[in-house]
């Protein structure tokens, strides 16, 4: 994933909440990038186990395809204000 690419970015919480960058988790509340990434992290490695039954697996696969989702929006806003912020620097 790209998100090696945007750790150098210092994605903190309290930045990606005041300029719209945090993703929601399953009970509504905002998860910054980073706690996003690593539930995903272990969500793919419980499924990787093969210890899940199958409609915990479902679940878990449902709930990956969400936070992968939020997170790719998370790093596309990322990417607009780099773009952003070098074009301004030409």
């Amino acid at each position: 994933m790209c998100a090696s690419t945007f750790s150098t970015l210092a994605l903190r919480p309290d930045l990606c909440e005041k300029n719209g960058m945090s993703v929601g988790d399953s009970s509504g509340s905002a998860l910054d990038f980073e706690s996003a990434l690593a539930q995903l992290q272990g969500i793919v490695q419980k499924l990787e186990s093969g210890d899940l039954s199958l409609e915990d697996s479902l679940k878990g696969f449902e709930e990956g395809v969400r936070l992968t989702r939020q997170c790719q929006e998370v790093l596309q806003h990322a990417e607009q204000r780099v773009q952003v912020l070098t074009q301004n620097g030409n």
